[in-house]
């Protein structure tokens, strides 16, 4: 591996770091450079700027997320076992890299992502409303918006995966299956049993 790559990877964790540590208003260029051990004008050589490299950490960690859904709704699971495979990935994925799910889901970015990163956002919920459109077509997923349910999911989902990436709990804690069942009884249709 280049020189070059080895630079850019040491600014891509400092800076994933110290985003999801720190907030994104309180890292400052001088910071991530220091982290990084490289001067601050080396991010300039890799990034355009600060806002730059968070849009690219964003992507990345949304391709990731983006691909987990994908590879799940491709497996032609019903709502329910899909669902559960995801967040199973989520959570698993915090416990691995608690910062690139962070960045993904546990950052507030407002007018800070790009369009690029915004449309992988989109293209993430749209993955999920559709397993849980998929859901209330067979009667699994109650009447009422796949893109409202979706976001009540993720939500109570997201709880499980603050936790384990503040490794509060473990993924085989009990509360984490507790809440990913949660999750599911959240948007589960009036006539399903447990």
């Amino acid at each position: 591996m280049k020189q070059a790559d080895l630079t850019r990877q040491r600014l891509v964790r400092a800076a994933l770091e110290l985003f999801t540590t720190r907030g994104y208003h309180l890292t400052t260029t001088p910071l991530i450079a220091k982290k990084a051990g490289v001067a601050e004008g080396t991010i300039y050589r890799h990034f355009e700027g600060k806002q730059h490299l968070l849009n690219e950490l964003y992507r990345a960690a949304a391709r990731w997320a983006v691909k987990l859904v994908k590879d799940t709704g491709e497996a032609r699971l019903p709502a329910r076992d899909a669902l559960a495979a995801v967040a199973r990935g989520l959570v698993d994925g915090a416990a691995r890299d608690p910062a690139v799910v962070r960045i993904l889901f546990l950052t507030s970015h407002g007018d800070l992502l790009d369009d690029k990163s915004r449309e992988l956002s989109r293209e993430l919920r749209r993955g999920l409303e559709g397993i849980v459109a998929q859901g209330k077509a067979d009667g699994t997923v109650r009447v009422g918006s796949a893109e409202v349910w979706a976001g009540v999911w993720l939500a109570v989902v997201g709880h499980a995966v603050e936790k384990v990436a503040g490794k509060e709990w473990t993924p085989d804690h009990a509360a984490v299956a507790l809440t990913l069942e949660g999750a599911w009884s959240a948007i589960k249709g009036d006539g399903m049993t447990e």
